[in-house]
């Protein structure tokens, strides 16, 4: 990774505990594991990971509860004002909606390079900020 940061949206951290799809659960493992060290996350995707993984998963309240610890001991992006407005402006350029705007925001704001999501375009440059959908064909 020589020094790149990759932020992880909701639904790749989600497919790690999820049992549904085998193949997204080993890539989203792996690529978790191979990206320790340079991993960012924001308290937005902490927050949405917890009600879906309580909620869609299934998971006991016990090990969504570990998750979501074993995630806010990685760098964290507290989502505020600055995030806040630079969403709102995202929105607009881009025309995508304010939650991924918020996404880029905070990964923006973190110094990330990579956005790990299905959630936009992969391959699109936002600003600095590069879309790698991990589940993608190559």
């Amino acid at each position: 990774m020589n020094g790149v940061k990759v932020f992880f949206d909701t639904n790749v951290l989600l497919y790690m505990y999820s049992k549904a799809e085998p193949a997204k659960q080993a890539r989203a493992q792996d690529l978790f594991a191979r990206s320790i060290g340079h991993i960012l996350l924001s308290t937005q995707v902490v927050q949405e990971f917890y009600v879906a993984a309580s909620r869609k998963l299934g998971l006991s309240r016990r090990r969504v509860q570990q998750a979501v610890a074993a995630l806010l001991d990685l760098p964290l992006v507290t989502i505020g004002p600055r995030q806040i407005v630079s969403a709102i402006s995202k929105e607009e350029s881009y025309k995508i909606s304010f939650w991924d705007a918020l996404i880029l925001a905070a990964a923006e704001s973190g110094g990330a390079d990579i956005v790990y999501t299905e959630d936009l375009n992969d391959g699109q440059q936002y600003g600095g900020i590069r879309i790698s959908n991990p589940f993608r064909a190559p």
